[in-house]
């Protein structure tokens, strides 16, 4: 008589009695989060979008988490700490510039299947977005408006608008740290968009010729330049995608579409970084 094999285990080890405990989907709370992509239409192709721009905006909120932390940080002149969060954020701005390759194979077609049903809703409207062009220094007041019917979010993004951005705190720590910086620089209206100063681009040309002398301002500033880089880099990936799945179609939120997005290439955060290179 043959005896019977004993029950195959999971793994050794693994727990399997987790009725009332925390588990990996309760904790992660997956039965909302996979519930959260809702098509609005039946094309196929439709789940892929919105699991792109929802995986977007997750990203996007760590990096508002992190580059609020590193404000602070460098705003206490603590830099060794925000040099972390920081490079998080570049590598974070990598992996959204991946994420422009997998929303390409979009074709035309695919796209056309369910536009339509989008409406007035544009990744235009992104918030998180407008919050971390805001702590980069990117302000524009005007972008308020199309915040109006959710007061809450809006609430939220005047209040960074009213708040120094990243590279505020940068060039007041400059100043801190004996620099000569022009006074309408370290208090000012922080809402009106960020104009480069001959004294800010001094006081970065001078760490950048003596680098042993300034090495943590040295390193801040290369910090703020693979930020800008990965930046630009999305901007790019992201307008050649547009084109290459819409054309020159009008953007669904009323925006001119590729065209707004050529001249969104040409935003600067940090001017003064870039300009003394030439100069060096």
């Amino acid at each position: 008589m043959n005896e019977q094999e004993p029950p195959a285990q999971v793994e050794p080890g693994v727990r399997t009695d987790l009725a009332g405990e925390l588990d990996y989907g309760g904790y992660l709370a997956l039965d909302q989060l996979l519930a959260c992509q809702r098509q609005v239409s039946s094309s196929h192709d439709e789940l892929l979008f919105i699991v792109i721009h929802q995986t977007t905006e997750l990203w996007l909120k760590v990096m508002v988490h992190e580059l609020r932390a590193a404000r602070r940080l460098i705003a206490s002149d603590t830099l060794r700490a925000s040099f972390k969060m920081l490079a998080r954020v570049s590598r974070i701005q990598a992996q959204l510039i991946q994420s422009w390759d997998v929303l390409s194979t979009l074709t035309p077609a695919d796209y056309l299947a369910f536009r339509d049903r989008l409406g007035p809703a544009s990744g235009f409207q992104s918030h998180q977005y407008r919050i971390v062009e805001c702590l980069l220094g990117y302000k524009r007041p005007e972008i308020l408006a199309v915040f109006d019917h959710h007061p809450d979010v809006r609430a939220e993004l005047a209040r960074e608008l009213d708040t120094p951005s990243l590279y505020d705190e940068a060039i007041r720590l400059l100043a801190k740290r004996g620099m000569a910086i022009a006074a309408d620089h370290l208090q000012r209206d922080w809402r009106k968009p960020y104009r480069a100063h001959d004294s800010v681009r001094a006081a970065w040309a001078q760490i950048y010729r003596d680098p042993s002398a300034w090495w943590d301002l040295y390193e801040l500033a290369e910090e703020l330049i693979d930020l800008e880089d990965w930046s630009r880099q999305w901007r790019f990936r992201h307008v050649t995608t547009v084109e290459r799945i819409i054309g020159r179609k009008t953007g669904t939120g009323g925006s001119s579409g590729v065209d707004y997005l050529r001249g969104r290439l040409e935003v600067c955060y940090f001017p003064e970084l870039w300009q003394l290179r030439t100069e060096l």
